[in-house]
């Protein structure tokens, strides 16, 4: 059995991963900060892995083949900017030099759509839908965060390590719970986000079930890709009811009939399809 140990386990998409996991046949081992429920499926281990000491004696002790790193402070200016930074900066970094001490196979690590700089005043995309070569242009703590993790993988893939690093950008990870009514992390509910466009726009009305995120994460932890490769993870459709020619600003290049953001790498390289959709999901959503 192999033991897999996923980071911020607790979390919205922590708790997906740690079924899809388990699921898989997988010994899960969640690690979250004192404090923090343990997520169903997985043996808790309570620890703030920014302490570089701490952050070696967990994955020593667990000797996990398979890493998903996903905790984080996972909401753009919800802690001081210098705060949240260095938090973020601190976790992927210790989980990652961790994972390749005790020799993990594979490592994924969470990063997020909002590196390409959208939500900026002014921004504009190069062209639609976006993809994983569209250049980023992070604006805000966040992003650059999430920039930086993904540069710590590609920096792995560049020594040649035995360990082989994946990164997920995960649209708006929505949970059984909030398609039925639950607020989602912004506080809003699918309903809202749907009824009043703008909400939803200030993300390219991207998102993703949970489930489907996860699915997507544990073929990461088993691909036989090269190490370092990014990939969106977004719905196959936009949270909205009308089409994005009729949303996004019109000095956009043309967009495109289904979402803003592309997911064919992860469909050519991983065969990988998201399964679920608000329109078969939302409780208030057409059937």
């Amino acid at each position: 059995m192999v033991t897999a140990l996923v980071t911020g386990g607790a979390g919205v998409l922590g708790r997906a991963v740690v079924r899809a996991l388990a699921d898989a046949g997988h010994h899960v081992v969640s690690v979250d900060l004192p404090g923090t429920a343990g997520p169903d499926g997985a043996d808790a281990i309570a620890a703030d892995l920014t302490d570089t000491e701490r952050a070696r004696s967990v994955l020593a002790e667990v000797g996990p083949a398979m890493v998903v790193h996903l905790a984080a402070i996972a909401v753009p200016f919800s802690r001081p900017e210098t705060e949240l930074l260095r938090t973020n900066l601190s976790l992927a970094h210790n989980v990652c030099e961790a994972a390749v001490a005790v020799g993990a196979g594979s490592v994924v690590l969470a990063s997020s759509p909002t590196v390409m700089g959208y939500g900026r005043p002014g921004w504009r995309p190069r062209y639609l839908p976006l993809d994983e070569d569209h250049p980023v242009a992070p604006w805000h703590a966040y992003a650059l965060s999430k920039v930086a993790t993904e540069q710590l993988a590609a920096m792995y893939a560049r020594r040649g390590e035995r360990t082989r690093f994946a990164v997920v950008r995960p649209g708006y990870v929505i949970s059984p719970e909030q398609w039925a009514g639950a607020p989602t992390q912004d506080g809003s509910t699918i309903g809202e986000r749907l009824a009043d466009p703008a909400i939803a726009a200030r993300s390219l009305f991207n998102y993703v079930d949970a489930r489907d995120a996860a699915d997507l994460v544990v073929r990461l932890g088993d691909a036989d890709v090269p190490s370092g490769e990014v990939f969106f993870a977004c719905a196959a459709d936009p949270l909205a009811r009308a089409p994005l020619a009729d949303l996004l600003p019109r000095d956009y290049p043309a967009p495109p009939a289904g979402p803003a953001f592309s997911i064919d790498k992860a469909a050519r390289l991983l065969g990988w399809r998201p399964g679920r959709s608000w329109r078969t999901e939302f409780a208030g959503g057409p059937r």
